[in-house]
């Protein structure tokens, strides 16, 4: 099964200033296609960060995903540094300078946003439907805008770009029972379903212990038979399963 990667870029989201939106919705619409992500960080807005996990992250990663930093300001060096990353040029692209200029006025655009039609050589262009600015795609590596709505509308378009699997499916259930109470029988379960993945995830609510059990996998009937063994296994312990829809 192929495998994805995701690298944030913006010091803005390592400050706290901006709450990343984009992972999650990444990681679905993955999932869908049948390709898991296994892997995201974080980096700042210094070239050899960025320059560092591409290198790093395409040659472990069937599929590379940058967001961030390919705007028109001084900040946004991402499209320079995956460029460093691949020992290329950095190119000013005919066919995004023409996209940028169905978008602008006559005298608007300006040096500035013609800096966002500038991509490593050889790279290919990812749409962009809502502002025209295109990402792009070299090799392996995928590099997207980084506001959400922008992003979103790039991924939708890059679909045919993704050779994926069969689709994760998921199932969650909840229960207000602690951690140490389903411990052992929740570790049987994931042992007799390899092929799946069984997620733990805790909460705590108005004074109350809980976890939610998460269910993946692309194999429709063995995700069913564990769903119901994991319910059975609950009501066994005292607690009450609710079946909730996975993320």
């Amino acid at each position: 099964m192929a495998s994805a990667c995701l690298i944030i870029i913006g010091n803005e989201i390592l400050s706290g200033r901006t709450k990343d939106d984009n992972l999650q919705y990444l990681a679905q619409r993955l999932g869908e296609w049948g390709v898991p992500m296994t892997e995201a960080r974080v980096v700042p807005d210094i070239e050899a960060a960025i320059v560092q996990a591409v290198n790093e992250c395409r040659r472990v990663h069937d599929y590379v995903f940058t967001t961030g930093g390919i705007g028109p300001t001084h900040d946004d060096i991402t499209a320079a540094a995956v460029a460093k990353a691949f020992g290329v040029r950095l190119v000013r692209d005919p066919e995004a300078v023409r996209r940028l200029q169905a978008q602008y006025a006559a005298g608007d655009l300006n040096e500035a946003r013609l800096k966002m039609a500038d991509v490593p050589e050889g790279a290919e262009l990812i749409d962009n439907p809502v502002s025209r600015a295109p990402g792009f795609r070299i090799e392996n590596v995928f590099v997207l805008a980084g506001i959400p709505s922008i992003m979103r509308a790039m991924v939708d378009s890059l679909r045919h770009m993704v050779v994926g699997g069969a689709p994760i499916q998921s199932r969650a259930v909840r229960f207000q029972l602690a951690e140490g109470v389903i411990a052992k029988d929740l570790g049987a379960l994931a042992a007799r379903y390899p092929q799946l993945t069984v997620g733990s995830y805790p909460f705590y609510r108005q004074g109350q212990f809980g976890v939610v059990i998460v269910l993946r996998g692309t194999e429709g009937p063995a995700l069913e038979r564990a769903n119901e063994e994991l319910n059975a296994m609950v009501r066994a312990l005292g607690g009450t399963p609710v079946q909730e829809t996975a993320a």
